[in-house]
């Protein structure tokens, strides 16, 4: 027992000692370096069965609880980080080991007291929330009749948002927080669509079910459309897209798709009267006063060898087309094509493009198999339907365009094409002409889009141009619109307005969710407003129909230290609306053990970090918030009546590093977002991922995921809470309530109570809107990584339907069920 004590501490203490002068050389604390070479000396003196030990580990347990107060205060996990190890060690220590001492020899005695007085002051922690606003949403219906954009009835959940508001609403109010905790399985569906080999890493299912009359339409991640019976689940009908699986994809998923009601069900918008492309350089606040290192040549004709998707339709799992289709659910694919599909039986509308499907291929640059797709449905108003999609990050420096284009939904003809690297062109190219070519690797929209039809604009949350992480190949155009929201006419596809995030982005803060559409009653009247949560964790809050801010925005001083070849913009704009994390320090490094803590603190003193935008480095850079983001493509909700917003804020910190192209050898590359990925053609690969311990955990304390609640017209964060437990991400089955990350999105309904799944433990939760209570839970059988909606049955019951299916890059259970929940008939 003597020299197996002697040994442990004699190892940890090594060890402490060791990495504590790596840390003290790297400008951080020198406490480790201390701490350990008492700890070798009490190793010794238990090997030589002296009582002393004893009596120096009490004291070294009492200037450990000194300095560990002294950096965190009194908040049980970064206490339990820096602590818990010693305490158990203390224990041990009061174990004989070979001095003959009696019971309550006095070595013993003060040991015990230190130990105890100590484990149990720092347990009375757990009691304390010092992360939690504690407050209430306001109650009152400022507007009793919102406008929550076009939409059958209440009854129903007919586009991805809901509307083309995106606002995640629903006025059903049958559900309420006094009976939420009723709720009870209603029926269980199952897709068979799985994960498959050669897919790649972030196989995620996504997807939110629109309802149409008596039926639900999805998608799933190998892109199969299917109807099911709205009360029952039963299936309707299934058309399966011969997706082959590709490797080149960085994400497999598919978020939802989109209805057509009719020709000119709704009518389309006219052109603005002013049709001319407006003056989009941003306001001062908004410039930042550079110039790029290095012109983009044009784009070169598409060579014939490298088109990859010919014009065809892909293959169905239902009869050969025919007939005409007087409505159509409509579903991008992830081999970059466009299908129309027949609401009643699940076939392709032959009208539509090539006997049901368009190739999205056409008149791109470059055709690199699995570099474009488009994950999230098209937008549709009137006859006009508007896509984007997503162009792989960071694996070349010539990929496919990041155009949005409009097409007529009844033949798939090409109306017009707007690409942020060319933005005042927007007459539609001749799809058959290989001379026309869009612009190379200009700024994507990946994320869903929204539109005002009496506006009269689509709005785009836009990406940035690859390499993410390298700004010396992005024009005047390109540095215009990336990283923003730009209105662009419906009827023409120019540009009304574009209001910038990130300026010169560097960080790879692509603007990650639907713009949300909301009216607001602000000082000076009513004010048509547009929500915009952002990867950085600004949420901006604009006039839809100018771009101006409806709440401060300000610039501020950033780092602008950069690679010779590149440039940072020397400010950059913050919203008075802001989620924003407090920056990190050495003392906001954590661990499960004092050691991986320690081994954090030098990996953040070894990285470099001046706060949220320091630019990239070949020493490795910290960037916080990460690439989740605080918010991410799950967004925001809005109650447009009480003209509030919910919110799942996360903190969690990535880095980033840039490895000269001739260092990068036998390294693997290009096998998602996450890793090595290789720029091809620029002088540097990037390597990035999140910012996480030896053992797998993250760096930085808890919490990493909140839910939050904020009033639209002050701008105040009136409520925000901790969210989700370690469940499922240990080997043990304990709940620990740390405040976890996840992927998703919220729904609110009109009887206060918000839906979301996203967290890591894989749970669907619902809360009290005014509070951020949660009321109630259920666990699902894999990760409810996917946005819930809600409608009515054909019995008057509220229903409440999330997809699980799991998320490839947050590690939750791969499935894949849509799960539906209601009240208990009456």
């Amino acid at each position: 027992m003597r020299i197996l004590l002697s040994l442990l501490f004699a190892i940890i203490g090594a060890v402490l000692a060791v990495g504590g002068v790596r840390l003290a050389m790297l400008g951080g604390s020198p406490f480790f370096v201390a701490f350990g070479v008492v700890m070798l000396v009490t190793a010794v003196l238990i090997f030589k069965r002296s009582i002393a030990a004893r009596w120096l580990y009490a004291l070294l347990l009492i200037g450990l609880a000194i300095w560990s107060y002294s950096e965190v205060g009194y908040d049980w996990w970064p206490l339990a980080s820096r602590m818990g190890m010693f305490l158990i060690l203390g224990l041990l220590l009061l174990l004989p080991y070979g001095v003959g001492e009696r019971r309550f020899e006095r070595a013993w005695l003060p040991l015990f007291l230190v130990t105890g007085v100590i484990g149990l002051g720092t347990l009375g922690s757990l009691t304390q929330d010092n992360h939690s606003i504690v407050g209430e949403l306001p109650t009152e219906v400022a507007n009793a009749t919102p406008d929550m954009g076009p939409v059958a009835g209440d009854e129903d959940w007919v586009a991805y948002g809901r509307t083309q508001y995106g606002q995640r609403f629903s006025p059903l109010d049958k559900i309420t927080p006094e009976n939420v905790t009723q709720l009870e399985a209603a029926w269980s569906y199952q897709t068979g669509d799985v994960k498959l080999p050669g897919d790649s890493g972030e196989f995620t299912y996504q997807a939110t079910p629109i309802k149409i009359g008596d039926t639900l339409y999805l998608c799933t991640p190998h892109n199969w459309a299917i109807a099911l019976d709205a009360d029952t689940g039963a299936e309707k009908w299934v058309y399966k897209a011969d997706i082959k699986p590709d490797a080149n994809r960085q994400h497999q998923t598919c978020r939802g798709v989109s209805y057509w009601p009719g020709d000119d069900s709704v009518p389309t918008p006219a052109p603005a009267a002013d049709t001319e492309a407006t003056d989009v350089a941003t306001d001062p606040a908004q410039a930042d006063g550079g110039t790029t290192a290095a012109v983009e040549p044009a784009a070169p004709a598409i060579p014939a060898a490298r088109v990859v998707h010919p014009a065809t339709p892909a293959s169905s799992n239902v009869s050969d087309v025919t007939g005409t289709c007087e409505t159509r659910i409509f579903m991008p694919t992830s081999d970059a094509h466009l299908l129309a599909l027949d609401p009643e039986t699940g076939e392709l509308c032959p009208e539509f493009g090539d006997k049901g499907s368009l190739n999205l291929m056409h008149n791109m640059p470059y055709q690199q198999d699995g570099y474009y797709y488009s994950t999230s449905p098209p937008v549709i108003v009137g006859n006009t339907l508007v896509i984007a999609g997503a162009v792989n990050d960071n694996y070349n420096v010539d990929e496919p365009s990041g155009v949005v284009r409009a097409y007529d939904t009844r033949d798939g003809r090409l109306l017009w094409n707007w690409d942020s690297g060319n933005p005042t062109e927007t007459a539609p190219f001749d799809v058959n002409n290989p001379d026309q070519v869009y612009a190379t690797s200009s700024p994507n929209s990946w994320a869903p889009l929204s539109a005002d039809p009496t506006l009269g604009m689509v709005y785009l949350p836009m990406g940035n141009r690859t390499p993410d992480q390298l700004g010396m190949y992005r024009t005047e155009a390109v540095e215009t619109y990336a990283t923003s929201v730009t209105a662009l006419d419906l009827a023409t596809g120019q540009v009304r307005w574009v209001h910038q995030f990130v300026h010169h982005d560097l960080w790879d803060m692509d603007t990650p969710a639907q713009p949300t559409l909301v009216d607001l009653d602000m000082p000076d009247g009513r004010v048509p407003a547009l929500v915009q949560p952002t990867k950085q964790g600004d949420v901006y809050v604009l006039n839809r129909e100018t771009g101006e801010p409806i709440l401060p925005v300000s610039e501020v001083e950033v780092s602008t230290e950069t690679i010779p070849e590149d440039h940072a913009s020397p400010t950059q704009p913050e919203s008075s609306l802001s989620f924003n994390p407090e920056p990190l320090t050495e003392a906001s490094m954590w661990g499960a053990t004092a050691i991986d803590q320690m081994l954090c603190r030098i990996a953040f003193r070894e990285h470099r970090y001046e706060g949220r935008y320091t630019p990239p480095s070949l020493q490795g850079t910290i960037v916080y918030p990460g690439n989740f983001g605080v918010f991410n493509w799950g967004g925001v909700a809005v109650d447009p009546r009480r003209q509030v917003m919910f919110g799942m804020p996360l903190q969690l910190a990535f880095t980033s590093k840039l490895i000269p192209q001739e260092q990068l050898g036998d390294v693997q590359t290009n096998v998602g977002e996450q890793g090595v990925n290789s720029n091809e053609g620029a002088p540097y690969a990037v390597e990035m991922g999140p910012f996480l311990s030896p053992l797998g955990i993250p760096c930085q304390s808890p919490p990493w995921g909140y839910v939050a609640g904020a009033d639209l017209r002050t701008g105040e964060i009136v409520w925000k809470h901790k969210n989700g437990t370690t469940l499922g991400m240990t080997p043990d089955p304990i709940a620990l309530p740390l405040g976890m990350p996840g992927i998703g999105g919220p729904m609110i309904t009109g009887g206060g109570v918000v839906f979301m799944g996203a967290a890591t433990d894989d749970f669907l939760r619902a809360y009290d809107l005014t509070t951020g209570t949660e009321l109630w839970k259920a666990r699902l059988p894999a990760g409810g990584q996917a946005t819930p909606m809600t409608y009515l049955d054909s019995e008057g019951r509220q229903m409440v339907v999330l997809v699980a299916g799991g998320h490839g890059s947050i590690g939750t259970k791969l499935g894949d069920y849509v799960q539906a929940w209601r009240l208990p008939a009456q």
